[in-house]
């Protein structure tokens, strides 16, 4: 029996899913954005093809009455969501018309920000301290127990988007001031410098099946909003580093409840102690071309394999890893001032993909030898902002790369 496959997606991603649910025999529906309609998705691999305008993909009752009227005439049998935004969504229609998945009270712990952080405490993970901007008391309490300097995060933003630095305590209320009645959606935490790592992995029947640890050259935050060269690259295998990282993540993956599919962790190591503390938690993969990156260091496709689990939970067949290698692979990417940089000048046998995209360089580097890819990304970070370089301030509603 083919099973139907819908899948969301607010942003253009997530090609190799639906290539993947194509090639085990599954009828591919996919809804987007108009917008989107243009970009070079797999056609082959999709049966139907459907487009919303943005703002309907997440207003209540259009999406819902949207799907619904699909499912008339289909028996839809998994709702995704390639986008981070869309999980939630995904969650309400799963809900609605009782489709096996991740629900709506699960999918909170993988989207707001607060929730997450609320139920990694409660649960004992170390995280950095917060408060729920909702009571002025106890915004006041806490920037008085709490050093600055804050930050101030919307609670379902992907990536960076959204969130301002807090330097002092008076500077907070004109920032609530402006966000006026949607104040109540965002959480204050204390900012906390450190090395920032990601955790992906693969999880079947509540087990962690698979995980990639790595580290951000800078913080996300500070190349989305300050610019710089975006830079991630896989740890050293079974290193004490890398053992505590893969332990923090399977606690996190087991407070917040998910049962099936793919995660996105972030972690600091402040510097202050030295110490991990989980920031937060996608059930989605990883964005910024960070899924390639590791596919190059472990041969494994994220994308595909999730495909893969979502089918044999439907004809109720055991999901197996595929073989696997430890490699290291390494990700570099810039804006540029050009729309089309010339990279020809690089080289290095190393790189294994380049990325095509307007006013944007990038590279992905693999080799056997982890200080050979070190040393590739420092130098070619370095290059990158000499010869290729832009910076833009985001705009109101811009995604990241």
């Amino acid at each position: 029996m083919a099973p139907t496959i819908l899948c969301l997606a607010s942003y253009f991603k997530g090609g190799a899913f639906l290539q993947e649910c194509k090639q085990l025999g599954c009828h591919t529906i996919l809804i987007t954005s108009q917008d989107l309609e243009h970009d070079p998705w797999p056609r082959d691999a999709i049966d139907e093809f459907f487009t919303m305008p943005f703002v309907n993909l997440f207003k209540q009752p259009d999406i819902t009455y949207a799907v619904s009227y699909l499912a008339r005439t289909r028996k839809i049998d998994r709702i995704i969501a390639l986008d981070d935004f869309d999980v939630e969504t995904v969650a309400d229609l799963r809900e609605h018309l009782r489709i096996p998945g991740m629900g709506g009270t699960t999918a909170r712990y993988f989207r707001d920000k607060l929730a997450m952080r609320v139920q990694a405490r409660d649960e004992g993970i170390p995280v950095p301290d917060f408060v729920h901007v909702l009571n002025h008391d106890d915004l006041r309490d806490y920037m008085a127990r709490v050093p600055g300097p804050w930050v101030l995060k919307p609670r379902s933003e992907a990536s960076s988007m959204g969130i301002r630095k807090v330097t002092h305590a008076d500077a907070l209320w004109p920032m609530l001031e402006e966000l006026g009645d949607r104040q109540s959606f965002y959480v204050l935490e204390q900012f906390v410098p450190g090395d920032v790592f990601h955790v992906d992995s693969i999880v079947w029947n509540k087990q962690v099946l698979f995980t990639v640890c790595s580290q951000y050259g800078q913080p996300p935050m500070a190349v989305y909003q300050g610019g710089g060269v975006f830079i991630s690259s896989n740890l050293a295998y079974h290193t004490p580093e890398e053992q505590a990282l893969r332990a923090l993540n399977r606690e996190v993956i087991a407070a917040m409840g998910m049962v099936r599919g793919v995660t996105h962790a972030e972690f600091i190591r402040a510097e202050a102690d030295g110490a991990f503390y989980f920031l937060e938690i996608a059930a989605r993969v990883g964005g910024a071309n960070i899924d390639l990156m590791l596919e190059h260091a472990t041969g494994l496709n994220l994308w595909r394999e999730w495909a893969r689990l979502e089918v044999a939970h439907f004809r109720k067949e055991e999901y197996t890893l595929p073989p696997t290698h430890h490699r290291y692979a390494g990700l570099v990417v810039s804006l540029a001032k050009d729309p089309w940089p010339d990279t020809s000048a690089y080289t290095d046998p190393e790189i294994v993909w380049r990325l095509h995209k307007e006013h944007h360089v990038g590279f992905i580097v693999a080799a056997p030898d982890r200080a050979r890819v070190q040393q590739l990304i420092a130098n070619y970070a370095d290059r990158i902002a000499q010869d290729f370089m832009a910076v833009a301030p985001p705009k109101a509603g811009e995604r990241p790369v």
